[in-house]
């Protein structure tokens, strides 16, 4: 038999991770963090349960990396589609879609998106991996084709806006509308409310100028 070459184990290896990855979103967003073990999110990807644990040192780092790949992906996706924006607004339209693509898994995946919020703000605290830096990279693209002079910091001023969005959304017992959460959002960033993906019409308050109303 002929060795597989070192592109050929790296391909494999990210199959591998990436159906790890998947399983865990799926598994946690169906039952739950408490509920959901290593060894089924090894049979959910159709692999070995020693496997989970030589990638990744345990389940809350599992789940940080599988939420922060959806939220890439969700991410990429939204700035991608057609048609794409072209000039002078191209920025503006490509934040508002960034803005909608984050609030849309607040909304969509209130389970999952919550458990991750949780570990965050717990012990774990904000767990770095490969995942983490691509989802940062395209946050930090969009400010900047937005237009900012100092794209690092307006980076990490939205990604701080964006984060306390998702918690308003699922904060218990006391949640707030993500159309009004993207109404503030919009009006901080000076964004038209027909940018992106307007949930409807108009923004909460009726008013087309100003997203606070």
């Amino acid at each position: 038999m002929v060795p597989r070459s070192p592109s050929v184990n790296e391909e494999l290896r990210r199959r591998s991770q990436a159906r790890l990855l998947e399983a865990t979103v799926e598994l946690i967003g169906e039952h739950g963090y408490e509920a959901t073990t290593l060894a089924d999110i090894a049979d959910r990807a159709g692999a070995a349960r020693g496997l989970v644990s030589y990638y990744f040192p345990g389940k809350r780092q599992l789940l940080q990396t599988a939420v922060h790949r959806l939220m890439h992906m969700e991410l990429a996706r939204g700035l991608d589609r057609e048609p794409r924006p072209e000039g002078e607004e191209a920025g503006r339209e490509l934040l508002a879609r960034a803005i909608d693509a984050i609030l849309g898994l607040a909304r969509d995946r209130p389970r999952l998106m919550r458990t991750h919020m949780a570990g965050i703000l717990t012990a774990e605290g904000f767990i770095q991996c490969p995942e983490q830096q691509r989802l940062a990279g395209l946050l930090r693209d969009t400010v900047t084709r937005y237009g900012s002079e100092d794209p690092e910091t307006d980076y990490r001023l939205l990604r701080a806006l964006l984060m306390g969005a998702v918690v308003a959304v699922l904060l218990p017992g006391a949640p707030m509308a993500p159309e009004r959460l993207r109404a503030e959002l919009f009006h901080r960033y000076e964004l038209d409310w027909e940018l992106g993906l307007p949930p409807g019409d108009e923004p909460p308050g009726g008013s087309r100028m100003s997203a606070l109303g």
